[in-house]
């Protein structure tokens, strides 16, 4: 019961004696001993009286203002790190780039040193707890991540024991795009879905999977690992060792290395002017080409969309969410990539499952992977209370 006020409080802001007992099916004398003891914990307090409806008026109840959650979003190319308040609204976040590849004693230690930066900024001396998001399959139970494509070193790594003994307080572990995904149920434009699909555009394709409310994780925690599905029977060697996988067609190195092999072959004049001057090239060099009018750039983006799509419409007419949330850099590339996500999609799937199907893109950019992760691990903080006695 207890948890379950927390989590009302978290989501909702405060609220009455009364809301809370209603909203429980429970007396309001039950409530009053519940926050009494949560006030203890230092958890929940009064603020004062609710709005009078005619009698007297009742108790508001909120949060303890000095809640602090620590959420870190680790993804293949950066990673971003912040603090929140316990209603997950962040108060002090930074965002720098690292290669996963680089293992996870570097990457953990640079993620490390920037939450100590933001800790030290917001004026926090410890959090109740932190979640952390990584870019591959995550044992969640366990705490580890388990044979990540694009992650070298990081196989069985203790993610969570490691963090949770720099920072002396709980940790969860998820996949990155778990954690986008209950970031927008949270924050973004999923906050009234019950039933949607996060779909994550970076260097890899990852889906987050909301069932009735409910993160859905399958058996071994790999659900929504659509960046491997095949949508050829041959094609581009993928990351994970098979070939024709849709991350090895339109993830964010797939881009890279097509826009590449246009610069050199002379297709993209734009792009072969951007990779004499730099060097190098990126997914986002193909969004600068499309805006300088590079009509080859533009067929790439159309490509990687026309893949996405392509296994959307196998998930729509297999899931039938009520919304798709599309994030990750590669949204970057701007309107033409959503434009033809949507038109394979639509086209592919029944109508009856796309008739009142919106397919938008997310709006809480870096945040997104802080909010979630905050909120993953005030769930596991709260979750012990929910048969706590006094």
């Amino acid at each position: 019961m207890q948890a379950r006020i927390l989590e009302l409080l978290r989501d909702e802001g405060p609220l009455s004696r009364v809301q809370l007992a209603d909203r429980m099916g429970v007396s309001r004398t039950t409530i009053a001993a519940e926050v009494t003891r949560l006030g203890e914990l230092g958890l929940a307090q009064e603020v004062g009286r609710a709005a009078s409806n005619g009698g007297r008026r009742s108790k508001l109840v909120d949060l303890d203002p000095d809640i602090r959650f620590l959420g870190i979003s680790i993804g293949a190319t950066g990673l971003s790190v912040g603090i929140t308040d316990g209603r997950l609204a962040v108060l002090a976040a930074r965002s720098v780039d690292c290669d996963i590849r680089q293992g996870p004693e570097i990457v953990l230690a640079v993620a490390l040193d920037e939450a100590r930066a933001v800790m030290a900024e917001a004026g926090v001396d410890e959090p109740l707890g932190a979640g952390i998001g990584v870019p591959g399959p995550v044992d969640f139970h366990r705490g580890v991540s388990v044979s990540p494509p694009i992650m070298p070193g990081w196989d069985g790594y203790p993610v969570r024991d490691a963090v949770a003994r720099e920072l002396g307080c709980p940790v969860v572990l998820d996949n990155d795009v778990n954690v986008l995904a209950v970031g927008e149920q949270h924050a973004g434009v999923a906050r009234a879905a019950r039933d949607f699909l996060y779909v994550k555009i970076g260097t890899g394709i990852g889906c987050g999977i909301v069932v009735d409310g409910d993160l859905y994780r399958g058996v071994d925690g790999c659900a929504g690992d659509i960046g491997h599905i095949r949508i050829s029977d041959d094609g581009p060697l993928c990351a994970c060792g098979n070939t024709g996988c849709l991350e090895a067609y339109a993830g964010g190195a797939a881009l890279a290395r097509d826009a590449r092999a246009a610069a050199r072959t002379g297709r993209s004049p734009v792009l072969a002017e951007l990779l004499e001057a730099q060097g190098e090239l990126s997914a986002a060099d193909i969004g600068v080409a499309v805006a300088r009018g590079d009509a080859y750039a533009l067929q790439l983006i159309r490509d990687s969309g026309h893949g996405v799509g392509q296994v959307l419409a196998s998930l729509v007419s297999f899931f039938n969410p009520s919304l798709i949330v599309i994030g990750g850099r590669v949204t970057g590339l701007g309107h033409a990539l959503l434009a033809e996500i949507r038109s394979v999609t639509y086209r592919r799937s029944l109508p009856l499952a796309t008739g009142n199907l919106p397919i938008v893109i997310s709006e809480l950019g870096d945040q997104g992977g802080v909010i979630g992760a905050a909120r993953l691990i005030s769930g596991s903080v709260y979750a012990p209370f929910h048969d706590a006695r006094a």
